[in-house]
């Protein structure tokens, strides 16, 4: 069984709702229904309610598989409205949320935020940006972490890990070049990912062109200073560094190169790129080369669950996601 085939099982076990602002978007309608349908979810979708009941009985959906919320409907944005800025910490007022919960995006972050919804899946009809300016405003970031990130999951044929042919890797699609403490932040963030996702130990890898200091340069300075910052927020995880990426995931290769004690060493399962250009290349050389399925990216740091997804993402592909936001968001629950 795939991980992709485990994940749809496990989210199959504790179905999530899942709140689609662009419902009315064909392709976000069809993975909607088809995980709803097989019970992989529950999906909710935000928008003007008529025009979302037309399109579903247009397309041949049966209306029952969802959950539809009419964002003109105002008693229940009104109640929306009262918890949200109940909350602890919240940053708008009854006036200026209510302006932008006009948008089907705030909206569905809004009902995340009150725990209507257990995720916000996004990224067909608005921009990354968008998706990222909504979620910092609504759902706000996780204490402790100072940058959004993202994390991949690399299925690598004949790769022999820890975790078999698993390898979670980061930041490779949002982090451009991210100082110290932004390194640090999305090291801890991934742990947190793959612990609610997978139910992993996490043992997190820093890479860089040095192992334990055989190289020197303000690259490696960068990668070490933000491995202080993360063992210091978080002593709980398993961080270690700096290493280059055979001292990380080869134990052979560890023994020779790692003179001192290390959990990480030789079995590392998450590996932290140093910038985003190590991180990109570094992901389609796997893909490439090593014939790898790679499922994300992941938007990590928030307070809770947000999705971005590819704006030329296949249904397929949609639906992966979803399933994987579902599960994350169960695990986030539980380990939380």
């Amino acid at each position: 069984m795939s991980i992709l085939d485990q994940l749809y099982e496990k989210a199959k076990q504790n179905p999530q709702k899942v709140a689609f602002p662009e419902a009315a978007n064909e392709k976000m309608m069809q993975a909607a229904y088809e995980t709803g349908k097989d019970g992989y979810i529950i999906p909710v979708l935000v928008g003007d309610a008529e025009e979302l009941k037309r399109l579903a009985g247009e397309r041949g959906y049966e209306e029952s598989v969802f959950t539809i919320v009419d964002i003109h409907e105002e008693a229940y944005k009104s109640e929306l409205i009262a918890k949200y800025v109940a909350l602890p910490d919240t940053r708008l007022k009854e006036k200026a949320l209510g302006r932008r919960m006009e948008d089907p995006l705030y909206y569905s972050m809004v009902m995340q935020a009150v725990e209507e919804a257990d995720v916000t899946f996004a990224g067909i009809d608005n921009t990354t940006g968008d998706v990222l300016l909504a979620g910092q405003m609504i759902i706000g970031l996780k204490p402790g972490i100072s940058t959004i990130s993202s994390i991949g999951l690399c299925d690598i044929p004949g790769f022999e890990g820890s975790e078999g042919t698993l390898l979670a890797v980061g930041d490779s699609a949002v982090c451009t070049n991210p100082n110290a403490e932004q390194l640090a932040s999305i090291a801890i963030s991934a742990c947190d990912t793959v612990a609610a996702l997978l139910d992993w130990e996490p043992r997190c890898a820093m890479v860089c062109y040095s192992t334990l200091g055989s190289g020197q340069g303000e690259l490696i300075d960068k990668v070490t200073e933000a491995l202080k910052i993360a063992q210091e927020a978080r002593p709980d995880l398993a961080i270690d560094g700096e290493f280059q990426l055979d001292a990380a995931i080869v134990p052979a290769v560890a023994e020779k190169k790692v003179k001192r004690e290390s959990k990480v060493a030789g079995k590392a399962n998450v590996v932290i790129w140093p910038d985003l250009n190590v991180g990109n290349v570094s992901v389609k050389l796997i893909q490439q080369f090593g014939h790898a399925n790679a499922y994300g990216p992941m938007l990590q740091g928030f307070n809770k669950v947000v999705c971005d997804c590819s704006r030329g993402a296949p249904v397929s592909e949609i639906k992966g996601n979803v399933v994987i936001s579902a599960v994350r968001a169960a695990g986030s629950k539980k380990n939380g």
